[in-house]
């Protein structure tokens, strides 16, 4: 095989052929090719060999309709939040994007949006080649994103390990959280059937959020563990005692194998994996998207977190946030928090403290 690296074990798609996803490879000049194991002084070349098969995701398609009482008033139009200049400066979109590209290659980075905001998402994602757009017809909610991003990925990558970042979250150091994520990328390389949440130090009984009640630690890996069961928006008694028992918040962010993310998709709908996974060989062609439209056209929303990750608890693991500050950016009052924390006055501020007045009264 042309281009083959040093050291690897290259099945070009083996593996999602059995599932159907992709066509044989071998038809077009692929095989399977065992490389002879490389010697000490290949590591440098093993370690980038490594990060290649790193991707990461950015979801940008939801419309935020729980902040557009706020988003109206910072940019005058009907723009989700993820368009917005929420804290000031940059859009959080674009603070995702350099936030991720700490530890990602912009090259293997895509952008889930929905064709209904082009007008918002095409001068910030300008650069950005049409090859790393996800570009759904409409918002289906996160689990056709999800799928619809990680069955592209499969094509081009097979052996890819994917981090997923919501595009609406306050970080308050993207360099540690980052290396979080680094701590995800290195366990999912090594357990390539875990799908790794995210899950964060809670600051106080939050009781908007998700909570990851987790087991106990994950063999052979320390910063890792085992999940018992997900809370989804508890009441305020239990979110108390969540958080004595050590339960996290969950971030929705999260690090896996592509085919990890595939298996546990099409164990928990598989109804859905196989609407998009049929029409992996229009992938890249002008048919992509009218296929696309039309199945769109049919699909109900539905929710990542509730029809898959509570579905197979057995197939996650959390990594322990700590020493950073995060918010799901979905109300105005956390907007108002995660400004005080950042120290930080928008221009739009101003404008907006009759509503925070409001909100707080």
């Amino acid at each position: 095989m042309r281009n083959a690296k040093p050291g690897l074990t290259v099945r070009s798609g083996e593996q999602l052929k059995k599932m159907n996803v992709l066509p044989d490879l071998t038809s077009q000049g692929f095989s399977e090719v065992t490389m002879i194991p490389c010697s000490s002084n290949h590591k440098a070349s093993d370690e980038s060999t490594q990060l290649d098969h790193e991707w990461a995701v950015i979801l940008a398609g939801g419309d935020g309709t729980r902040l557009k009482s706020l988003t109206r008033k910072i940019a005058g139009d009907e723009r989700p939040k993820q368009f917005c200049s929420v804290l000031g400066g940059a859009t959080l979109l674009e603070e995702t994007q350099r936030r991720a590209a700490l530890e990602l290659a912009k090259e293997r980075t895509l952008f889930v949006v929905n064709q209904l905001h082009r007008r918002y998402y095409a001068p910030i994602l300008a650069d950005i080649g049409s090859a790393s757009l996800v570009a759904q017809p409409r918002n289906a909610g996160t689990a056709p994103a999800i799928l619809y991003s990680l069955l592209r990925i499969a094509a081009a990558d097979p052996a890819a390990v994917v981090a997923f970042f919501p595009s609406d979250h306050f970080v308050s150091d993207d360099t540690k959280f980052m290396a979080h994520i680094r701590a995800a990328l290195d366990t999912a390389r090594l357990r390539r059937d875990l799908v790794i949440l995210l899950g964060v130090e809670p600051e106080n009984p939050e009781v908007e959020y998700g909570w990851i009640e987790p087991a106990g630690s994950i063999q052979g890996h320390a910063r890792a563990f085992g999940v018992r069961r997900f809370w989804e928006k508890p009441n305020q008694v239990l979110a108390q005692v969540l958080q004595l028992r050590g339960c996290l918040w969950n971030s929705f962010v999260m690090v896996a194998s592509v085919q990890a993310l595939l298996d546990v998709i099409e164990n928990a709908t598989a109804k859905l994996y196989r609407s998009f996974a049929c029409l992996t060989p229009l992938f890249g062609t002008p048919a992509e998207a009218k296929a696309m439209t039309q199945l769109y056209a049919r699909l109900a929303e539905i929710n990542f977190s509730h029809r898959v990750l509570a579905r197979v608890p057995e197939r996650l693991a959390v990594l322990k946030v700590s020493g950073v500050r995060w918010s799901d950016l979905g109300e105005p009052k956390r907007v108002m928090a995660s400004l005080d924390v950042a120290g930080v006055r928008p221009h739009w501020l101003e404008a907006a403290s009759p509503l925070f007045a409001q909100l707080s009264g």
